[in-house]
């Protein structure tokens, strides 16, 4: 596999060995001991699958505490992901990184614990999946701004799909510290 850096440490972009002939084709999508070798050493507690049409936008979301690392990637269609530093004291404090996740290119995002994470749907429709480091907890859910002008998040659309949660978000500026993870080198 092949490991592509971003501009935020720790969240890159992963490219599987595929192998392909007239049949179709194969790649292992997930292998701990390769993951491991490139710094990626988490125990995946939750899968989630989402289907979405084109033009939505889910994001921008975390979990605090008990923050949750996603590697994310697209079965079916197309999406634009941003991953967003949200993490109080980091040296990348507000700065975002994104990829394109497609089901032709086989991309997987990881997206380490302490960011919020979003995408919108590229193709007709997407079908999204998530492996997560933590399980899912209502009442530690949060969320970011999509369009939070001091991000400036260069997103593909600009009049999304948006749920009334996502719609309701406070921009980062606006969450109280305490609701938002710590950096820790």
């Amino acid at each position: 596999m092949k490991v592509i850096e971003t501009r935020l440490p720790g969240v890159v972009v992963i490219e599987p060995k595929v192998f392909g002939d007239s049949r179709g084709f194969f790649y292992e999508s997930y292998n701990a001991d390769a993951y491991r070798e490139v710094g990626i050493d988490r125990i995946f507690v939750q899968s989630n699958v989402s289907r979405s049409s084109h033009g939505v936008l889910r994001g921008l979301h975390y979990q605090w505490p008990r923050p949750q690392g996603k590697l994310v990637s697209v079965l079916e269609g197309e999406v634009y992901d941003v991953a967003v530093d949200i993490r109080r004291g980091s040296p990348t404090f507000g700065q975002w990184a994104a990829a394109v996740l497609s089901a032709d290119n086989h991309r997987h995002f990881w997206i380490p614990e302490g960011f919020a994470h979003g995408f919108c749907v590229l193709s007709e429709s997407a079908i999204f999946s998530y492996q997560c480091t933590e399980v899912y907890l209502p009442a530690h859910d949060a969320g970011v701004l999509w369009n939070d002008a001091e991000l400036a998040i260069d997103w593909p659309l600009s009049v999304p799909l948006l749920s009334d949660k996502d719609r309701k978000a406070k921009a980062l500026a606006e969450i109280d510290p305490e609701r938002l993870p710590v950096y820790a080198p």
